[in-house]
């Protein structure tokens, strides 16, 4: 039935995607749709137009890409994919083992990705030993803002434990201030989550616990705490969050509406896109007890295999993407840091900074791993398992023991 439903799909979808897109063009199929990813995805718009290459955009908006992957499905069962997609990296490895993807080999090898490009990331945007992704930016999840007036005006530190930021939520709450701003959609819920796995169990649990799936981990008195301390976060946020889009409960941070968000640092996009500045307006600090860990997912755009002139374009735009000063231009509008490693960081804002030294001193310590909630920690079958249960958990009255037995059930059944 869901085939069918794909199949269904696919007719309407080659009716609404171009079926030849023009000689000197590239159709690009993303979900950056919000304020901030908008500036963003235009840099690279600007940059392929100034080489002459047309940018025909396919947005796809809602649900942290779920959306924009169900569209991408119907188009490419239908025999008419993109020339390129954004991808999480996980995503990029399920679409290479079926055959869709393009190789990048050509182009990479021609310009040295190998030695910019860190191994974390080469994890994903290879297949085989052959390059099918172009990786744009490192992303760390694992962030929390704080509205710099609020705090101020109330006399309060950034907490740095969880003991820390529920004794400051309580006060914020005393007082008829918003403590904590979300939105009630999975991958929201997950990216909390995983703070709090990383903050409480430190990084060992957390690669136990998520990157290896160890169901003893998930029943332990360690993830008995983790689900009590989201049971906390469930009563910081307001009845309204169902379905708020992540960029709606920044703009809450930024207005003044709430006093913290636990989100990615795509965050600074929409500060940036407000005119505002990152570490002044809207204070930054990693999430309670994550310090020393770094967390990341990165996007990727491959490319679908085509013939003729679009495979010139695909590999004019998997230059393009590469090149140190638009890795430098688009991530300063993203909110991220480069993929590439060698681009400086000067121009970049407190966070940014702080996030390159972390991703350097967490990799001398092997202190690095993938998102969970941002498809770099395990296949989509698996991350669903986890979802499932921590959204489950988050909206019900669901005790921590039966929501941790039903976390290891559900992962050994995915496997």
């Amino acid at each position: 039935m869901k085939w069918n439903v794909i199949r269904i799909a696919a007719v309407a979808a080659c009716t609404l995607g171009s079926a030849a897109a023009s000689a000197q063009s590239v159709e690009v199929m993303h979900w950056w749709t919000s304020g901030g990813e908008g500036a963003a995805i235009g840099v690279l718009k600007k940059d392929l137009e100034s080489r002459g290459i047309q940018w025909i955009d396919m947005a796809v908006s809602g649900g942290g890409g779920e959306a924009a992957m169900t569209a991408l499905r119907a188009r490419a069962v239908a025999g008419n994919p993109p020339t390129s997609a954004q991808f999480l990296g996980m995503a990029v490895v399920d679409w290479a083992n079926e055959d869709f993807l393009s190789d990048l080999t050509e182009v990479a090898t021609k310009e040295n990705w190998d030695r910019s490009i860190p191994p974390a990331l080469q994890r994903f945007a290879k297949f085989k030993g052959k390059y099918v992704a172009v990786p744009v930016n490192i992303h760390r999840p694992h962030w929390l803002w704080m509205n710099a007036r609020i705090f101020n005006d109330n006399g309060l530190r950034p907490p740095t434990t969880w003991d820390e930021f529920n004794a400051t939520a309580d006060k914020l709450k005393a007082k008829g201030i918003l403590p904590l701003a979300m939105g009630g959609q999975p991958f929201q819920e997950a990216t909390a989550w995983e703070s709090v796995v990383l903050g409480l169990g430190g990084p060992d649990f957390y690669r136990k616990a998520v990157i290896e799936a160890d169901p003893a981990s998930m029943k332990s008195a360690t993830m008995l705490k983790v689900f009590d301390q989201m049971r906390k976060l469930r009563g910081y946020v307001d009845r309204n969050f169902a379905g708020r889009d992540w960029n709606l409960a920044t703009s809450m941070v930024i207005k003044g509406d709430a006093a913290m968000q636990l989100m990615g640092d795509w965050v600074k996009g929409e500060l940036i896109a407000a005119k505002g500045t990152p570490g002044k307006e809207v204070l930054c600090i990693v999430a309670p007890g994550t310090q020393g860990s770094f967390l990341f997912n990165t996007d990727f755009f491959a490319m679908f295999k085509v013939g003729g002139n679009r495979r010139a374009m695909q590999l004019t735009m998997a230059s393009a993407v590469m090149n140190p000063t638009f890795q430098e231009t688009f991530n300063l509008a993203k909110g991220s840091i480069p993929a590439r490693s060698d681009v400086p960081m000067d121009k970049f804002d407190a966070c940014g900074k702080q996030s390159a030294a972390d991703l350097k001193a967490a990799t001398a310590a092997n202190h690095v791993y993938g998102s969970l909630a941002h498809g770099h920690a395990q296949p989509a079958a698996m991350q669903r398992a986890y979802l499932d249960v921590i959204t489950k958990h988050f909206n019900s009255d669901m005790s921590s023991k039966d929501a941790a037995e039903a976390l290891a059930k559900a992962v050994v059944a995915a496997r």
